[in-house]
């Protein structure tokens, strides 16, 4: 008896592992890429791709304008954080609508715009956060360097690269892939 039932499970051993041997491989489906962690926030692909055909984030001349869009979203999300914790007065619903429009007036056409947000998975009240954000980040901005005079980027400058020198900043961005 017991020697049926050991033979029995070792068939099914060995069927397991043929069926698992001869079944096609599973191929991994890639959803999402994350490309930084910045304070628990991932920053993806998707993300970037948006933030510079939107014309949200801007990569001038850069060699790797996904790094160059990269590294000014995540001082984006640095400053967000920083500005977040000092709460600077919420834009005015005018200032945002102003603002939206004129990421739409970027665009040759409506139609334009419409095709490039859905590209990028951007629905309008997606914008419209970002752009309240990009609102609140400037006031704090303004709050906090008005008097700098000339040397006002400089001092921004220097106070953002101290923000990623102390922030929780993961960037797993590799060129080429």
């Amino acid at each position: 008896m017991q020697r049926s039932v050991r033979n029995v499970s070792l068939a099914f051993l060995h069927s397991c592992i043929l069926a698992f041997a001869l079944s096609p491989p599973a191929h991994a489906e890639v959803i999402e890429r994350v490309l930084a962690v910045v304070a628990g926030q991932p920053i993806t692909l998707s993300d970037v791709v948006a933030a510079r055909d939107l014309g949200l984030e801007l990569a001038g001349n850069a060699s790797d304008p996904l790094r160059a869009v990269l590294s000014r979203l995540i001082d984006r999300e640095l400053m967000a954080a920083e500005a977040e914790r000092y709460g600077p007065p919420e834009p005015t619903a005018e200032a945002v609508d102003r603002d939206v429009a004129r990421v739409r007036a970027r665009f040759p056409s409506p139609e334009a715009f419409d095709a490039a947000a859905a590209r990028s998975g951007i629905d309008d009240k997606h914008l419209r956060e970002t752009v309240r954000q990009n609102l609140r980040i400037a006031a704090y901005l303004e709050q906090r360097f008005t008097a700098a005079g000339d040397r006002r980027q400089a001092l921004i400058d220097e106070w953002v690269a101290g923000l990623r020198r102390r922030g929780n900043v993961l960037d797993l961005y590799l060129p080429g892939r």
